[in-house]
C-alpha cells in the first residue's frame, strides 16, 4: 500500500508539470491569437484545435497505452508535448498564426495522453483507496494554480519581438523534467486479458446508466468551465483590465480547480457520490450568476473560483463514478469512450466561446453555460431515481 501511495505522488508530480504548462498556455494561447490576427473573433480558434486535437488523440491514446503500456504511451506524449511547444514559439517569432494552429495541435495530443495519469493512479490503488488516489493526480494541479500564471507574467516579455515566445519554451523545460519522474513509477504492461477486444461490447457499456450520468458529468462540467474560462482573459482586456489582474484571476481559477482535490476523496466517502457531483453543479450556478451581476475585478475573481471547485467536484465526481462502469478487461475503450465524448463537449465549447463574446458579449457567454449545468442536475436526478434513492442521500 506505500508503494502504491508513492507511485500515485509521482503520478501527481507527472500531472502537476502537464498542467503547470496548461495553465501557462490557456492564460495566454487566446492572447496570442488576438496578436497575431486582425479578425478578433478567431481569436479562440487555437484553443479550440488544441482542445478537438485531445478531442481525436483520446482513443489512440488509449488503444496505444493498452498495446505498449502506459509509461511508453505517457512518454510518447510529452515528446509531442515538446515539440508542440518548440514549433509555437517558433510560430510566434514568425507571426505566423497557422503555425500557432498546429503548434496548439500537437499540444493537445499531449492533453490527451495526460489524461489517463488520473485512470493510472486507480489502477495502482485498492479500492478503498481509489476516490483518494483520483483526487490527489487532479490534486497536481495546484503546482499549476500557483505557478502557470506567474511563470506567464515572468516569461512572456522574454523576447521583446515576440511577446509570449518564452511562454511556451517554459512548457519545454517542465516537460523535459517530467520525464525521469515517470520513469521511477513502476507501471507494469498490460496483460493480455486487458486488452480492448475483451469483455463487453462497447455499445452495452455506454448504455448503462452510470456510464451515462459519468459521462454528462465531466462532458457538460468541463464544459461550462472551458466556455467561460477561455473567454475570461479576452472579456477582462476588453474591460480595461492589465494582463496582470487577468492572470491573477486565472490562477486563483485554476487553484480552485485541484486545491479541493485534497479533500474531494474523503468528501465522496463522507457525503456520497453523487452528491458531489450536485454541489458541483450548484457552484457552476453560482459562478454564472456572479458573472451576470457585474464586471468588477471582485466578480471575475469570486466567479472563476468557484467555477474551479464546481469543475474539480464535477471532474472527480464522474471520474470516480466511470470506474464502476467497466471491468479491468474493458477499461481501454470505456476510458477512451468516455474522454472521446467529453472533449468533445470541450472542443464545442471553446470553439463557442471566443463567437459569443465576439458577437454578444460577456453575458451570452454565462448564458449558455445555463442550460449545460441544468442538464447535469437532471441527469444525476436521473441516476439517483433509477437506484432507487432520495435526492442528496448519500450514495456511492
Amino acid at each position: 500500500m506505500q508503494n502504491s501511495k508513492i507511485s500515485v505522488l509521482k503520478l501527481a508530480g507527472c500531472q502537476a508539470l502537464a498542467m503547470t504548462g496548461n495553465s501557462v498556455l490557456f492564460t495566454v494561447a487566446a492572447l496570442i491569437g488576438a496578436n497575431l490576427l486582425t479578425d478578433k473573433s478567431w481569436a479562440t480558434l487555437p484553443l479550440a484545435l488544441l482542445h478537438l486535437a485531445t478531442l481525436f488523440t483520446t482513443i489512440p491514446a488509449s488503444l496505444w497505452m493498452a498495446r505498449m503500456g502506459r509509461k511508453v504511451g505517457f512518454a510518447t506524449g510529452i515528446g509531442m508535448g515538446m515539440l508542440g511547444a518548440g514549433l509555437g514559439a517558433y510560430a510566434i517569432f514568425a507571426g505566423s498564426f497557422v503555425g500557432f494552429c498546429l503548434a496548439m495541435v500537437l499540444l493537445g495530443c499531449f492533453n490527451g495522453f495526460v489524461g489517463y495519469y488520473r485512470f493510472a493512479a486507480a489502477e495502482l490503488a485498492s479500492e478503498s483507496f481509489r476516490s483518494m488516489a483520483i483526487s490527489l493526480v487532479v490534486a497536481g494541479g495546484v503546482v499549476a494554480a500557483v505557478l502557470g500564471p506567474q511563470l506567464a507574467t515572468w516569461t512572456k516579455d522574454w523576447f521583446a519581438e515576440a511577446p509570449f515566445a518564452g511562454c511556451l519554451l517554459t512548457i519545454i523545460l517542465l516537460q523535459a523534467i517530467s520525464l525521469p519522474l515517470l520513469a521511477s513509477v513502476p507501471l507494469l504492461p498490460w496483460q493480455k486479458t486487458e486488452q480492448v477486444e475483451q469483455g463487453r461490447p462497447l455499445l452495452t457499456i455506454i448504455r448503462q446508466p452510470v456510464f451515462v450520468v459519468a459521462v454528462l458529468g465531466s462532458m457538460l462540467g468541463y464544459g461550462v468551465m472551458v466556455l467561460i474560462m477561455t473567454s475570461t482573459p479576452l472579456a477582462m482586456v476588453e474591460h480595461a483590465f492589465p494582463f496582470h489582474q487577468a492572470a491573477f484571476v486565472i490562477q486563483w481559477h485554476v487553484l480552485g480547480m485541484f486545491a479541493p482535490s485534497f479533500i474531494t476523496g474523503a468528501l465522496i466517502v463522507r457525503f456520497g457520490l453523487l452528491n458531489i457531483i450536485l454541489t458541483g453543479g450548484i457552484l457552476n450556478l453560482l459562478c454564472i450568476a456572479i458573472n451576470l451581476s457585474g464586471i468588477s475585478l471582485m466578480h471575475y475573481w469570486t466567479a472563476l473560483l468557484l467555477l474551479g471547485i464546481g469543475w474539480n467536484f464535477l471532474f472527480v465526481g464522474s471520474t470516480t463514478l466511470l470506474t464502476e462502469a467497466y471491468t479491468p478487461a474493458e477499461r481501454a475503450k470505456t476510458q477512451a469512450a468516455h474522454d472521446f465524448l467529453m472533449f468533445s463537449g470541450v472542443a464545442a465549447s471553446t470553439i463557442l466561446s471566443g463567437d459569443l463574446l465576439n458577437r454578444w458579449g460577456w453575458q451570452a457567454v454565462n448564458g449558455a453555460g445555463l442550460p449545460m449545468v441544468l442538464l447535469a442536475f437532471g441527469a444525476v436526478f436521473w441516476l439517483q431515481k433509477q437506484r432507487g434513492q432520495d435526492p442528496w442521500a448519500k450514495s456511492l
